[in-house]
C-alpha cells in the first residue's frame, strides 16, 4: 500500500524538520510494510528508520535534505558495534525486504565536515545493518556527511543505477562500502567522491560485530568512477576476510589509484579470490596497488607503530593479514601520473599468486611525484613502471608498458615472471 507522506504531517518546503513526523509514520507501518511516497518537494529530516517490507519512494522532483541537528542522528546501540557511529540518514537494523528508490538525497555534508571532527561519528547516508534483501536503485545522492552507501553485515544487496556526487576534497566521503556483507551486486552506477569510490570491507580487529563475517560474493560491474582515492578498493578494514570479488567493465577517471588493496599488520584477515577485468583508466596516479603497510588510522593503533611498520619480518600470528589469488586482466590505462604496478607486501606474509595479463599502461609521470601507497618511508613515484616488494608467484603476461621513470624494481620477491621472462 502506498502512503503519501504529506498526508501525515510531512511538509516539503525545505525548512520544516520532518524527522519526527516521518518516523512516526514508519513506526505505524512496522510489521505491516508499505511504500512511503514523497511527492515533489524538499524534505528536511534526520535519521529515517525503515522496517521490513518497506519501500522509500521519492518522486523525481523530491529531495530529502539532511538535518543539521546532530540530535536527529542518535548513536547506534547494538551489541558488538563499538565504533560510536550515529544512525544514517536512511537506516534499518535487523530488517528484510527494504527498498530505496527514485529522486534525490542531499546529505548537506559540509555542516558535518566543518563541525564534527570524528569521521566515525558522522552519519552515513544509507546505512542498513544486519538486513537481508536490500535494494537501492535509481537515486541521486550528494554531499554525504561520511560514507555514502554503507551496508553492514547484510545479505543479498543490490545497488543499481545509483549516482553519487561528493566534492573531491570532502573528508572520508566514500561512495559504496559493503562491509562484512554476503551477495552484493553493484551495477550501472556513477560515483564521483572525495575518498574511495567503491570499497569492500570486513571490519577491523576492534570490531566484534564483524568478527568472523567475511565480505564475500561481491560483483561490481558497468560502473564509472571519478576522483576519489581509489576506483575499486579492498580494505583496509578486512579483519573478517574478503573473498570472491568480481570487478568488470568499469571506467576510472582521475582517481588517485585504480585498483587498490590495503591493510596493515595486526589487522588480520585475508583477501583471496579477487578478479578485476576489462577496465579503462584515465589520468590515475597508480594503476594497481597492493599495500601491507597502510598507515592511515582506521580505528586505533592498539600496537606500537614500530611493530606495525617495521620493514623487517615479524612473527606470524592470527593477526597477520594476507593477499592471495588475485587476477587482473584487460586493463587499459592512459595518462598515468605516478606508477603502473606497485605491490608492497609484508616480508613475513608476501603477496601471493597474482596474475596480471593483457594490460597496457602509458605512464607519463608528474613533477611533484605521486605516493602510490599510504605507508611510512615509501618513496614517491615519478612515472615508474612496475615495483614489486615482498611478493611470491607474480605472473605478468602480455603487459605493455610505456614509462618515463624506473621501469622495474624487485626486492624480497621470488617466482616473478614478465612476458615469459623469469625475473626472480
Amino acid at each position: 500500500m502506498l502512503y503519501n507522506v504529506t498526508d501525515y504531517g510531512v511538509i516539503g518546503n525545505g525548512i520544516k524538520n520532518n524527522t519526527d513526523a516521518i518516523n512516526a509514520l514508519t513506526k505505524k507501518l512496522k510489521g505491516k510494510g508499505g511504500t512511503l511516497y514523497f511527492p515533489a518537494g524538499q524534505y528536511v529530516s534526520g535519521s529515517i528508520r525503515l522496517y521490513s517490507d518497506m519501500t522509500l519512494l521519492l518522486d523525481s522532483g523530491a529531495t530529502i535534505l539532511g538535518s543539521h541537528d546532530f540530535n536527529d542522528y542518535p548513536f547506534i546501540e547494538l551489541e558488538g558495534f563499538t565504533r560510536g557511529t550515529r544512525h544514517g540518514l536512511i537506516s534499518a537494523i535487523n530488517e528484510r525486504n527494504i527498498r530505496i528508490t527514485g529522486g534525490r538525497i542531499d546529505g548537506r555534508g559540509k555542516y558535518f565536515w566543518d563541525n564534527m571532527e570524528s569521521d566515525y561519528e558522522r552519519p552515513r547516508t544509507i546505512n542498513p545493518i544486519l538486513c537481508k534483501d536490500v535494494s537501492i536503485t535509481d537515486i541521486i545522492i550528494e554531499n554525504s556527511p561520511c560514507w555514502t552507501v554503507h551496508p553492514l553485515c547484510c545479505e543479498n544487496v543490490a545497488v543499481r543505477g545509483v549516482t553519487i556526487y561528493n566534492p573531491y576534497d570532502s573528508p572520508n566521503t566514500d561512495g559504496i562500502n559493503p562491509e562484512s556483507c554476503k551477495n552484493v551486486r553493484i551495477t550501472d552506477c556513477h560515483i564521483d567522491v572525495g575518498d574511495d569510490c567503491v570499497t569492500i570491507k570486513a571490519g577491523t580487529e576492534l570490531d566484534p560485530l564483524m568478527k568472523g563475517r567475511p565480505c564475500e560474493n561481491i560483483i561490481v560491474s558497468g560502473c564509472t568512477m571519478a576522483h576519489g582515492h581509489g576506483g575499486v578498493v579492498i580494505g583496509s578494514e578486512m579483519s573478517g576476510g574478503v573473498k570472491n570479488v568480481s570487478v568488470s567493465n568499469c571506467i576510472f577517471q582521475n582517481t588517485e589509484r585504480g585498483i587498490r588493496v590495503k591493510t596493515r599488520r595486526k589487522r588480520g584477515g585475508y583477501v583471496k579470490g579477487a578478479s578485476f577485468s576489462d577496465i579503462i583508466m584515465e589520468n590515475v596516479g597508480a594503476v594497481i596497488t597492493m599495500n601491507g603497510y597502510y598507515c592511515c588510522v582506521c580505528g586505533e593503533y592498539p600496537f606500537p607503530k614500530e611493530i606495525l611498520f617495521d620493514e623487517g619480518a615479524q612473527p606470524l600470528d592470527e593477526l597477520t593479514p594476507s593477499f592471495s589469488d588475485i587476477r587482473i586482466s584487460g586493463i587499459t590505462a592512459r595518462g598515468v601520473t605516478g606508477v603502473g604496478v606497485y605491490l608492497y607486501g609484508l616480508p613475513e606474509s608476501p603477496i601471493e599468486n597474482v596474475t596480471i595479463s593483457n594490460v597496457s599502461m602509458e605512464i607519463e609521470g608528474c613533477k611533484e611525484g605521486f605516493s602510490p601507497v599510504a605507508a611510512f618511508n615509501r618513496k614517491r613515484c615519478y612515472g615508474d613502471g612496475v615495483l614489486i616488494e615482498n611478493a611470491k608467484g607474480v605472473t605478468m603476461q602480455n603487459v605493455q608498458l610505456h614509462c618515463k621513470g624506473e621501469r622495474l624494481s624487485l626486492k624480497g620477491s621470488k617466482d616473478v615472471t614478465w612476458n615469459g621472462e623469469v625475473l626472480a
